[in-house]
Order: structure tokens, then C-alpha cells, then sequence
């Protein structure tokens, strides 16, 4: 069935349709990610590998979608990807805030000079 349907691709469909599976492959790994970490941690648990894989994937899958010109999965994966990216903005932003936290009760714990 696929092999009569490849065979009817020109050189650059099949790139392109390959570029396709290759996003869809990353952006399924997140849930492996996800639920991995997850059972790991015995808790539900949204470890950065998984945002890293949304992002991969749908960036993956947003090109495709032009090549398509499939505008239904162009904004789906665009909408995504806006989402992605500010998860893990939110992420940095508070590791940093924490960085500095500690920071500051270390520099209060130190004895008066």
C-alpha cells in the first residue's frame, strides 16, 4: 500500500512528507518523555525535554503544514508553538528568580565582617 503510494512522489514530496514523519515522530517523544519522568517520579510530572519536543515537533510540523498548505494544521502548530515557547520561558524565569533566592540566603547567612 505505502510503497505504491511513495513510488508516485516526486523526489521532493518525499522529503517533505519525510520531514513530516520526522515531526510527528518528535512531537509523540514528548509523551514519552512525559510519561517516563513521570512513572520515574511516581507523580505527574512536565519535565523540559517535553517542551523541547513540542517545540522540535511542531516547528517540524509547521513547516510541512506550508508545504501542505494545510492552513487547518498551520495554525494549530503555530498556536502551539506560542504556547511551547512561553512555558519555557516561565520555566527559565523561575529558575532564575530561585537562583537568586538562594543566592540572597547565602549572602545572609554569612557572618558580619
Amino acid at each position: 500500500m505505502f510503497e505504491q503510494w511513495f513510488a508516485d512522489l516526486t523526489r521532493a514530496e518525499v522529503i517533505w512528507v519525510s520531514i513530516g514523519f520526522l515531526g510527528q515522530f518528535m512531537f509523540s517523544m514528548r509523551f514519552l518523555v512525559q510519561w517516563l519522568a513521570s512513572e520515574r517520579a511516581r507523580e505527574s510530572i512536565v519535565p523540559m525535554a517535553f517542551w523541547y519536543f513540542s517545540i522540535l515537533g511542531g516547528m517540524t510540523l509547521l513547516s510541512y503544514a506550508i508545504w501542505r498548505q494545510d492552513p487547518v494544521i498551520i495554525v494549530g502548530q503555530a498556536t502551539g508553538l506560542i504556547i511551547y515557547s512561553r512555558n519555557l520561558r516561565l520555566i527559565y524565569k523561575k529558575r532564575r528568580r530561585q537562583r537568586r533566592a538562594a543566592k540572597r540566603a547565602r549572602a545572609a547567612e554569612r557572618p558580619a565582617a
